[in-house]
C-alpha cells in the first residue's frame, strides 16, 4: 500500500491514470492477483489484477444467481467481450473520477441529516431495503455487516435526525486495501436514497461525507460507474467536481442485466406505471405494442396470446367488474351485502337530509361516486356550510356524490391479483418539515418538486382550496415561515397523485385485512384490485373498506414482486421466466 502517496502528482502521470490500461512495472510485486471482492450483491472484479483474459472471463462465469458481478479498470475491455460475446457485454455506464487533491467540503451541511457508518446488523438491513426500493439488486446484509468490519469496505448511512430513520446509503471501497493498489484509489458504489425522504440533499451529503473519508486517509481519487441516462445522478456528481475517465465496465449477459444489452427498450413515452410492465414482459420473451404512451395502454403479445392493457389493466377485467369498482356507491353497496365493514354513507341530496346526516355522524367525508386520483374529495367535514361546499365541489368531477361517516385510521392498499394479496402499504398524507427560513408556499413548492422527481411527474401537492384550508386549521399561513423542526401536514388525503407517500407492510398485514381484500376482489369479481381500507392499525384485525380500484399503481409497490404476479397472470406459461429486476 501506497500510504506515502503524493496525491499533487500530475494527472497524465501513468501512475495516476494508466494502471487498468497497463500494469506498470513498480506494481507487480505489490499488486494482489486476480482479485474478487464480494459485496453482497455480486462481486468487484478489478481487472488490473488479471493476467490474462481467460482468467478473467471465468470469474464472472462463476457469477451467482440472482447477483450481480461487475469487472472494471480492464484492459482491452472489447478484446474480453469479443472472446466470449455471447456472454459478456460492454456496460453502457460511465465512471466519473473525483481528484482528492481538487476536491472541497461543502460551507454549509445538509440540515437534519446524520452520515454516519454503519453500527449494527438492521442498519445492514436498512440497507438492503433502501436498494430494493430503488430498484437495485438485493444484497446480502450479512455479507454487508461482515465486509464493514475490514478496512476495505466503507458503509456509510443517512439518518433522519427527527424520526433516527434510515434514509440513504453508499458504500465505498478502498482499493490499497482490496488489492494493494500503487495508485492509492477508491470508489463509490450503491448510492441510494429513499424515494419519500422529506429531506433534500441526501445524496450530496453522503457522497461528500465518504469523499472526505478517503481525502484523510490520502487516497488519490474516488471513482464511480453511473448509467450513461441517470441524468440527475451525472448532475450531482459534476455538480461536486467529478470527472469523467475513460475506465470501462463488463458484465454478464444475466437476467437481471438484459435491459442493458438488448436493443429494444420500452419507448420514451410510456408513463411509469405502464413501462414497469412493458420492462418485464420484454424480459420474458412478450412483444409489447403501444397503442398509446401517456394513456399507458399497450398490446401483450406472446406465443398466440395477445392482450390488451392499460398500466395494471387489461382484457381479463370484464366490463361488469370494472362497473363495479367505477361507482364507489355500488361498490360500497355490494361489499356490505357479502359482510365486509364499510363506512355509513348516503348519496347527497343537498338539502336537510345531508345536514341531518352529518350532524348524526359528528364527521363526514365527501367524494365523488366516480373518479379517481383523490380528485373532488374532501376530508374532515364537521360544519353544515363546508359540507355544501364539499358536495358542490365533488360535483364539479361527477354529478353523483357520497357523504359518509369520517373513519381515522392508516390509509392502507392492498393489492390483490388472482385472489392473492401481493403488496400492502400505508398512505400518509404529504407533510412538509419547517428549517425556519421558508414560508410554507416555498416548503410545499420544494417537497412538490421532489416527489415529481421521484414519481416521473405522477406526484405533485396542490395548492388548491383543500391545502390553503388544510394549513388554516394547522393555525398557519401559506406565507408564514415554518419553525424548524416543525412538521406539517398539508393535505388531509394521502393519494399519491397529491403528494402522498406510501409505507410497504405486506410483512405486517393481519390475516383478517388480507382475507377482507380477498372477499373484496372476489365479490367484485375481478383478477386485479387494489383494495383501499381504513384501519386502526394493520396488525390488527379492525378495518373499514372505502374503495376498490381497478387499475392499481404496481410502480408504488415495489419491491413486492406486483409486475411479476401481474405478468403472471396475463401469460401464466412464462412464469418461469421471471427476472430480478435491477
Amino acid at each position: 500500500m501506497s500510504k506515502g502517496y503524493d496525491h499533487r502528482v500530475n494527472r497524465g502521470d501513468t501512475l495516476s491514470t494508466k494502471t487498468w490500461e497497463q500494469r506498470p512495472s513498480h506494481a507487480s510485486s505489490v499488486i494482489e492477483h486476480d482479485v474478487a471482492v464480494d459485496c453482497g450483491w455480486g462481486r468487484l472484479l478489478f481487472g488490473q489484477t488479471y493476467d490474462d483474459h481467460g482468467a478473467l472471463a471465468e470469474q464472472l462465469r462463476r457469477e451467482a444467481p440472482n447477483q450481480r458481478d461487475v469487472a472494471l479498470y480492464l484492459r482491452d475491455p472489447h478484446v474480453l467481450v469479443a472472446h466470449t460475446p455471447d456472454e459478456l457485454f460492454i456496460d453502457p455506464s460511465y465512471t466519473y473520477r473525483l481528484w482528492m487533491h481538487a476536491y472541497r467540503p461543502a460551507r454549509q451541511p445538509v440540515r437534519g441529516v446524520v452520515v454516519r457508518k454503519m453500527r449494527t446488523e438492521e442498519d445492514a438491513r436498512a440497507t438492503n431495503r433502501l436498494y430494493q426500493r430503488n430498484g437495485m439488486v438485493a444484497a446480502d446484509p450479512q455479507v454487508m455487516w461482515r465486509n464493514q468490519l475490514t478496512p476495505t469496505f466503507t458503509y456509510l448511512v443517512a439518518e433522519d435526525a427527527d424520526t433516527g430513520d434510515v434514509i440513504g446509503t453508499v458504500t465505498g471501497v478502498d482499493h490499497a486495501f482490496a488489492f494493494g493498489d500503487p495508485e492509492s484509489g477508491a470508489s463509490l458504489w450503491c448510492l441510494a436514497v429513499d424515494p419519500q425522504a422529506r429531506k433534500p440533499g441526501v445524496g450530496e451529503a453522503l457522497v461528500r461525507t465518504l469523499a472526505e473519508r478517503y481525502q484523510a486517509r490520502a487516497r488519490a481519487y474516488l471513482d464511480l460507474s453511473v448509467l450513461h441516462d441517470n441524468a440527475a445522478a451525472i448532475r450531482l456528481y459534476e455538480k461536486l467536481g467529478f470527472e469523467r475517465v475513460p475506465v470501462f465496465c463488463v458484465k454478464r449477459k444475466n437476467p437481471i442485466n438484459e435491459p442493458l444489452f438488448t436493443a429494444a427498450p420500452p419507448p420514451d413515452d410510456l408513463n411509469p406505471y405502464a413501462r414497469i410492465i412493458a420492462e418485464e414482459a420484454m424480459r420474458r420473451g412478450i412483444s409489447v405494442s403501444v397503442l398509446d404512451g401517456e394513456w399507458g395502454e399497450m398490446v401483450l403479445s406472446h406465443g398466440g396470446r395477445e392482450i390488451v392493457t392499460r398500466q395494471a389493466l387489461s382484457e381479463l377485467t370484464n366490463a361488469v367488474a370494472m362497473s363495479r369498482c367505477d361507482d364507489k356507491g355500488v361498490t360500497r353497496r355490494l361489499l356490505g351485502k357479502v359482510g365486509l365493514a364499510v363506512p355509513r354513507g348516503r348519496a347527497a341530496t343537498g338539502d336537510g337530509d345531508d345536514v341531518a346526516f352529518l350532524e348524526e355522524v359528528g364527521e363526514a367525508v365527501v367524494k365523488p361516486a366516480r373518479g379517481e386520483q383523490g380528485n373532488g374529495v374532501t376530508v374532515g367535514i364537521t360544519d353544515p356550510a363546508d359540507l355544501a361546499d364539499a358536495v358542490a365541489h365533488a360535483r364539479s368531477f361527477c354529478p353523483e356524490v357520497l357523504i359518509e361517516a369520517f373513519t381515522p385510521g392508516d390509509d392502507l392498499r392492498v393489492v390483490v391479483i388472482d385472489d392473492e394479496v401481493v403488496a400492502a402499504a400505508v398512505r400518509r398524507p404529504p407533510e412538509i418539515l419547517g428549517n425556519g427560513q421558508h414560508t410554507i408556499a416555498e416548503l410545499i413548492e420544494k417537497q412538490s418538486r421532489r416527489r415529481a422527481a421521484v414519481t416521473h411527474g405522477e406526484s405533485t401537492i396542490p395548492v388548491d382550496a383543500h391545502t390553503r384550508q388544510t394549513v388554516r386549521e394547522a393555525g398557519y399561513d401559506l406565507d408564514d415561515v415554518l419553525p424548524e423542526g416543525a412538521a406539517l401536514t398539508v393535505r388531509k388525503t394521502a393519494n399519491l397523485h397529491t403528494g402522498g407517500t406510501i409505507h410497504d407492510v405486506t410483512a405486517d398485514l393481519h390475516p383478517a385485512l388480507a382475507e377482507a381484500a380477498v372477499r373484496t376482489a372476489q365479490a367484485i369479481g375481478i383478477p386485479v384490485v387494489g383494495v383501499d381500507l381504513l384501519v386502526p392499525d394493520v396488525a390488527g384485525p379492525d378495518y373499514v373498506i372505502v374503495e376498490a380500484n381497478e387499475r392499481p399503481g404496481l410502480a408504488n409497490h415495489e419491491p413486492q414482486p406486483v409486475v411479476e404476479r401481474f405478468v403472471d397472470l396475463l401469460f401464466p406459461l412464462t412464469r418461469n421466466r421471471r427476472a430480478t429486476r435491477a
